[in-house]
């Protein structure tokens, strides 16, 4: 691998055999004036999705790494250990199950982050691709996205699709936290971390790359709107009590109120009433009572109908 190596492109595989050619070809082919890797987290598949990995690598030796487990970690461990090994002045991610449409995403991507110190992460949208092969017309990243954001944003809500963000590299000097290992995600916290000394976060009104929907593992997570609450909960918990964030407390609490909110929904639309009326009773003491009671309430109501 070269030395004055730019970029380091993320990408984590288990048990894709059927894609995984795909996101690889995605990330090889671009087209960029600097050099960049990809990095291969591959986490004993029990299928060839190894075999077509190494396949890969034997073509493109100077642009393709493995990190290969010989027995399976688990989403997280194999995050944070894939992590610890990306050299590159930029980090993109591309999983195993998604693709990038645009040859020039690492280039347009790296010449915004080299002429604007200011920021520390840009991405774009993305469209949605289906089990039955069609690609919807709409992007991922529509109403809710903020165009020029910072940490008090995004701790509210991951508005990044990661299979569209270039950010910088802070991880050489510094490793990611230890608790992303519990984690089955590690993209949000990543970016978190990226900018908790108060960079910017850009976004890019371009369609960059496809993201497979109904497969993979934010797929069972979202089975229940509640799973992903609770996931969203554990990693605004651990960020409260980490003091490498004691800046941004305020914010981070502000969103944990409101994703006990919103998790207090769910419990109801699901028809879990008993955990609902619990964390009800504990927004109860920092939240006022006509609000909070006449959305308890409505959703009750509304999941009855």
């Amino acid at each position: 691998m070269k030395s004055n190596l730019k970029i380091s492109v993320f990408m984590l595989a288990y048990n894709q055999e059927d894609y995984i050619a795909q996101a690889i070809e995605g990330v090889v082919n671009q087209k960029t004036k600097f050099n960049f890797e990809l990095l291969i987290g591959e986490d004993a598949s029990t299928d060839n999705t190894l075999k077509i990995c190494k396949s890969y690598r034997a073509k493109y030796p100077e642009k393709i790494r493995i990190v290969e487990n010989f027995e399976n970690l688990g989403l997280g461990a194999n995050y944070l250990k894939t992590s610890n090994e990306l050299k590159g002045e930029y980090i993109a991610i591309c999983d195993g199950d998604d693709f990038w449409i645009d040859d020039y995403k690492l280039q347009k991507q790296a010449d915004f982050l080299d002429a604007n110190r200011i920021f520390d992460i840009v991405f774009g949208k993305c469209r949605r691709l289906y089990p039955d092969g069609t690609i919807s017309n709409s992007d991922v990243s529509g109403s809710n996205v903020v165009k020029n954001g910072d940490f008090s944003n995004l701790i509210m809500q991951n508005f990044i699709p990661s299979v569209t963000v270039l950010f910088r590299n802070n991880m050489i000097n510094n490793s990611l936290p230890s608790w992303i290992r519990n984690l089955p995600y590690g993209d949000w916290p990543t970016y978190l971390w990226t900018i908790k000394e108060g960079g910017k976060i850009y976004f890019m009104d371009e369609v960059f790359a496809v993201y497979r929907v109904e497969i993979g593992e934010s797929f069972k997570l979202n089975k229940k709107l509640s799973n992903s609450f609770k996931v969203e909960l554990k990693i605004l918990n651990f960020l409260n009590n980490d003091k490498q964030y004691k800046h941004w407390k305020k914010f981070i609490r502000k969103s944990i109120r409101n994703k006990n909110k919103s998790l207090m929904l769910a419990y109801n639309r699901e028809g879990d009433y008993i955990k609902a009326f619990k964390i009800y009773t504990q927004l109860l003491r920092i939240k006022s009572l006509f609000p909070l009671t006449k959305l308890y309430f409505y959703s009750i109501l509304k999941k009855i109908k």
